[in-house]
């Protein structure tokens, strides 16, 4: 099979056309013939050396796909209300940039009605994460207020739709007044640049002073600080990322004041159970509201794999809004 692998580590260029065997699915995986490929800010880190594959993993970058299955034992296929033949899209640990790739059986979800593969691959990295951290972790409930750092990213767009669709009032940072109008056009009820603005300040005036209730950081670093600061009695800081850094300083008084809750996490090594369990909670919770039409995935770009560079280099120059998606031979 065709697949793109990384030849050293680097900057875009070293994502590479190879041919690699095909994967043989273990016990409780199937083989996926790819549609699609998301593409992800883990993928970049990889790409740089930064983020190894979990033991066990593949080597090649790519953490969601969708596709056709190809294979797999009909057993464990019919417990997870699926056939060889059905559309679906999976989480992945690594191999997503491939003609094929084996998944968990129970990280994969049949693709919500009226979806081209495009939309489906862009679907289980960022909303698995989003509803990990923001829901499972963060706690957010109707009525409360989240603040996202970076809404124009894959995750920012994913999670703006997925809290107004829970009754959530929302607020996002983003890097031009072009990234916060789309931000707003998707459903948020605030954006700040944060080019232009102090976040802490806006924070505090759109809120009354209150704060708010939880917060989905991508940034970490010099962040939380003010992060803390703008949170409300007993609010939820989550970090998912650190672009920002790995080190901050914190006024430790008012996490004891306000009774404030500073949490994370990584989604990649996490167990299959863990994994099946979020997605059966977007099966659930979150697949009938994009068949419904009340959330849309949004897909800035598609490039045909052997650009898969050209993807990455776009990714890089944070000019987009939304996911980047490669493509097997689909339109």
């Amino acid at each position: 099979m065709k697949a793109i692998e990384i030849s050293t580590f680097g900057a875009p260029d070293v994502l590479r056309m190879t041919e690699r065997p095909m994967p043989v699915p273990g016990a409780g995986e199937l083989l996926i013939r790819v549609a699609a490929s998301g593409i992800n800010r883990p993928d970049v880190l990889q790409r740089k050396g930064s983020y190894p594959a979990p033991a066990g993993a593949s080597d090649l970058p790519g953490l969601e796909v969708a596709g056709v299955i190809e294979q797999g034992d009909t057993y464990e296929l019919a417990q997870a209300g699926l056939k060889v033949g059905d559309r679906v899209c999976a989480l992945v640990s690594g191999g997503g940039y491939a003609e094929y790739c084996v998944a968990p059986v129970m990280q994969c979800l049949r693709v919500p009605k009226g979806l081209t593969d495009v939309e489906a691959a862009s679907l289980p990295e960022t909303f698995f994460t989003v509803w990990s951290n923001v829901f499972d972790r963060g706690g957010l409930k109707a009525n409360e207020t989240l603040l996202i750092q970076g809404g124009s990213s894959g995750i920012g767009v994913t999670a703006i739709q997925l809290a107004k669709a829970m009754g959530a009032m929302v607020i996002v940072t983003a890097g031009s007044d072009e990234k916060c109008a789309a931000c707003v056009e998707l459903g948020a009820d605030h954006a700040i640049n944060y080019k232009t603005h102090d976040f802490q300040v806006e924070v505090k005036r759109l809120t009354d002073g209150v704060g708010v209730n939880v917060i989905l950081d991508m940034v970490a670093g010099d962040y939380v600080a003010k992060e803390v600061e703008s949170l409300s009695e007993d609010g939820r800081l989550v970090i998912i990322a650190v672009q920002g850094g790995v080190k901050a300083e914190i006024n430790a008084g008012l996490v004891l004041r306000r009774r404030l809750t500073i949490t994370g996490s990584t989604l990649r090594a996490r167990p299959i159970a863990f994994k099946h369990a979020i997605a059966q909670s977007c099966l659930k919770q979150v697949w009938p509201l994009i068949e419904a039409g009340k959330i849309r995935p949004v897909v800035n770009a598609t490039f045909p794999a052997n650009e898969a560079a050209s993807a990455h280099a776009l990714m890089e120059s944070n000019q987009h809004v939304g996911k980047i998606v490669l493509t097997w031979g689909v339109p």
